[in-house]
């Protein structure tokens, strides 16, 4: 396992802190592999809403309510990025100073880096981080949101959007897109004039489908309320462990493994092939680590196979490319409700993996192979 990784599982704070800053410069595959299989303890909250709702204060009081039931809380606080530096201009993390000397709670701003939906590239990869490191709540709170910044509908169990009284035609502006993902209403600054009006707007339009709650974050009144309801709604399905989602290995059909390995071998000067052969496929592989990734080739050892067919029809080449995932099932899962066309059921492979795969009329017109991570 990464060393970094194995700091993480044990909750070491300067390795989660690491953790985070490779992840979110692109250099963190092999942390995110290694935690993926640790991930699906922690309660995922999306804290969202339009600019000036409140969000930061509402958090802060948020996390005083959860450190309270003795649970520890990691916050991931999306800031604008800094026109100067491209970094989070840290404004949601300088509101929750009271809690930073706390052991149980750790605040993590990231930039948007121009990234559209509320979050950042990356924001998901560092939930996966927080709940493999135990915390039991991970919060994300979003930069201020409009209609169509809703990712975080994707990576979080309940998502609470805020809206504030005085705003004008502000349910108008954004009923389109964010009123759909909201698990509840939050009003804050329920004390300002308007909240009454404010309330009726949102029942006008959730028909009393949804919960409407009343706070008041600067003095964190009906912030326990708030809690005590999102603890009781069932969680949604997130994107399971989206940091893992890393590619494996790009399947290359060829003629002759042996022939191939000298142009990637004595060529390229790659390192050694693990080889193997798959007898439910009638294929050889030999499988070469290109980095985080590999290369497969693979040979077929009867006409009927499916890699024999390939390379009559169209001759070496690239034949698939093949995703790791923490949990297949889940994906698999995923991917049927969506219409996706799954061509076998979970099987084993080289290398003793798990995997299926997904006809390349559902992924853009390419052949993909989900492996699980974990097998």
């Amino acid at each position: 396992m990464n060393e970094i990784a194995a700091a993480v599982l044990a909750g070491d704070r300067r390795a989660i802190a690491r953790a985070c800053s490779l992840l979110e410069a692109g250099r963190g595959q092999g942390i995110a592999r290694d935690l993926g299989g640790h991930t699906g303890k922690a309660l995922l909250v999306g804290i969202t809403g339009p600019p000036g709702a409140g969000k930061s204060t509402f958090t802060d009081q948020l996390i005083a309510v959860i450190r309270a039931e003795g649970k520890r809380v990691a916050v991931i606080a999306v800031d604008p990025s800094s026109m100067k530096t491209g970094g989070a201009l840290l404004g949601d993390r300088i509101r929750m100073q009271r809690h930073h000397q706390d052991a149980g709670v750790f605040i993590r701003s990231m930039a948007t880096r121009g990234e559209m939906g509320g979050l950042a590239p990356t924001t998901l990869a560092l939930t996966t981080v927080f709940d493999a490191a135990g915390f039991d709540v991970v919060v994300v709170e979003t930069v201020g949101v409009g209609q169509d910044e809703i990712e975080v509908a994707r990576l979080a169990h309940v998502v609470a959007v805020l809206l504030v009284p005085g705003q004008g035609d502000e349910i108008q502006a954004i009923k389109s897109g964010i009123m759909e993902i909201a698990d509840l209403f939050v009003i804050n600054k329920s004390d300002q004039a308007g909240a009454e009006k404010l309330y009726q707007e949102i029942e006008a339009e959730v028909h009393g489908e949804k919960a409407i709650l009343k706070t008041v974050s600067t003095t964190g009144q009906g912030v326990a309320e708030v809690w005590k309801y999102i603890e009781s709604l069932p969680r949604r399905v997130v994107v399971a462990a989206a940091a893992s989602f890393v590619i494996d290995h790009l399947g290359i059909a060829v003629g002759s493994i042996d022939e191939a390995l000298r142009f990637y071998q004595d060529g390229l000067g790659m390192g050694a092939a693990m080889r193997e052969t798959v007898e439910s496929e009638k294929v050889r592989v030999a499988m070469l680590q290109a980095g985080e990734s590999r290369l497969e080739l693979l040979e077929p050892t009867d006409a009927t196979s499916t890699i024999a067919k390939f390379l009559e029809k169209r001759g070496p080449g690239i034949h698939h490319v093949a995703l790791r995932v923490a949990d297949l099932d889940l994906s698999v899962e995923r991917l049927r409700s969506g219409g996706a066309r799954i061509l076998n059921e979970a099987r084993i492979g080289a290398g003793g993996h798990r995997y299926v795969f997904v006809h390349p009329a559902s992924t853009g017109g390419v052949l993909l192979e989900l492996i699980e991570e974990h097998s």
